[in-house]
């Protein structure tokens, strides 16, 4: 798994680790344990849920149980910028306009309808509902904040990067 930190002078670093914990219980290892937050304790934790070899969620302050302080999704730009309630979830809209209720955060739904289930749910601007969304070679974006997708991106050749985008 690969991550990256950066530091109040504003120098980072990227290291790439193999996972030693398992953050969702499935028996993968998919996280990392260590001290996100500094405080001398290891009970924080990257994860890469998503299975691309990069952490999507650090995990900050767990207790004994494993429940979070702090919980954190990367926004799909490689920021921590997204707080999530882990117990709560997110509301989203299928691609036929229906919505659904809560997701939470790491879990996945089948939004391009095809049974898989596989793509992951973004809230970028933390008001409950779903504004990007991420499966394999492709991910959908809420451009104007009312829940609708409107415009959908294709990565044919599979490199991460868009090749492709389509008004929805």
């Amino acid at each position: 798994m690969e991550y990256c930190l950066g530091e109040p002078d504003g120098s980072a670093a990227i290291w790439t680790v193999a996972a030693d914990s398992d953050l969702d219980g499935d028996g993968r290892l998919d996280g990392l344990a260590m001290d996100v937050d500094g405080d001398g304790l290891v009970d924080d934790m990257l994860a890469d849920l998503d299975d691309d070899g990069l952490a999507d969620h650090a995990i900050l302050d767990r207790d004994d149980d494993g429940r979070p302080e702090a919980y954190f999704t990367d926004d799909g730009t490689g920021t921590w910028a997204v707080g999530a309630d882990r117990g709560g979830g997110m509301r989203w809209f299928g691609l036929d306009g229906v919505e659904q209720p809560g997701a939470g955060p790491g879990t996945t739904v089948d939004l391009a309808g095809d049974g898989s289930a596989s793509e992951r749910l973004i809230d970028s601007d933390r008001d409950g509902l779903a504004d990007r969304a991420f499966g394999t070679g492709m991910a959908w974006v809420d451009t104007d904040g009312d829940g609708r997708w409107d415009v959908r991106l294709g990565d044919e050749d599979g490199d991460g990067r868009a090749d492709s985008a389509g008004t929805l």
